[in-house]
């Protein structure tokens, strides 16, 4: 099985901050302003279908913004686009706007195994993409267990055990989140080497003390989509000075300028969600 643990996307953020911190080496007293070249900035479409278990998934919401400068607190948001997406038997659900770049459908039906199609007209451009949505397996168990630590105390652990479907290429994607995480902590897996086995993905932190609750997300992936969530850790792992993650490409196509693509990925995932308080 192999493994892929990120806890933020913050290769934006870590080029700039090296770069100042060279700059701050090289000379303590003179200011310098650094003039970032910008180009005209991408369209980002945040578009992940989520169909919780025992639930109708028939709530999803789609956002959409731009890429902001580096020095801006702010993300753009894009209002006015036109949103839909398409099932394989040409059911149409209409994504409508409620608020700036949030565009909300409450009439979904979610089909294990199906292709959907998303379709996007926004700022005189047009999107689509492509993707299945991909079941899950369920969580059989979750625990805690303490790892000694040379550096201090010894770190809680928590362990989600679920077991993978034997005969089957299998995909996941496992999100935690906590109080003390400003973006959450995930695990991608694929079961090349545990096929039909039980499977555990981990989370732990030296802010992880008995009494603090993690939320858990399980989805289950495509191949597609685990292979770009690969690409996303390479890049933000690798020099600050390399190619930003935001320059990957995902599934989202222009229809009428291929290499003006918007940034972003068409996922559709079975998930389970869950919770659990450390001891």
């Amino acid at each position: 099985m192999n493994k892929a643990v990120k806890n933020n996307f913050k290769s934006k953020s870590l080029a700039l901050f090296s770069l100042l911190f060279v700059l701050l080496l090289s000379s303590c007293e003179e200011v310098v302003n650094l003039d970032l070249e910008t180009g005209e900035a991408k369209i980002v479409i945040d578009a992940e279908i989520l169909w919780n278990k025992d639930t109708d998934g028939k709530t999803q919401t789609i956002k959409i913004s731009k890429m902001a400068p580096y020095y801006d607190t702010s993300t753009p948001k894009v209002s006015g686009a036109q949103v839909r997406v398409q099932n394989s038997e040409g059911v149409v659900f209409t994504f409508t706007e409620t608020e700036p770049g949030s565009y909300v459908c409450n009439d979904f039906i979610p089909v294990l195994n199906t292709d959907y199609t998303l379709f996007v007209e926004a700022e005189g451009k047009s999107f689509t993409a492509v993707e299945k949505l991909t079941s899950v397996t369920p969580i059989n168990k979750i625990e805690q267990r303490y790892m000694p630590d040379v550096s201090g105390p010894d770190l809680l652990v928590l362990s989600v055990f679920y077991s993978d479907p034997v005969d089957q290429e299998n995909f996941y994607l496992t999100y935690f989140t906590t109080d003390f995480l400003k973006i959450p902590y995930y695990v991608i897996s694929k079961d090349d080497f545990y096929n039909g086995n039980e499977i555990k993905d981990e989370f732990s932190d030296v802010d992880l003390k008995p009494g603090k609750t993690v939320k858990i997300v399980h989805r289950g992936i495509s191949k597609s989509y685990y292979n770009y969530m690969n690409l996303i850790f390479q890049a933000s792992e690798a020099n600050p000075f390399a190619t930003s993650p935001a320059n990957i490409r995902g599934n989202i196509i222009n229809t009428k300028n291929n290499s003006d693509f918007a940034l972003g990925y068409f996922r559709l995932c079975e998930a389970v969600t869950t919770s659990y308080t450390m001891k």
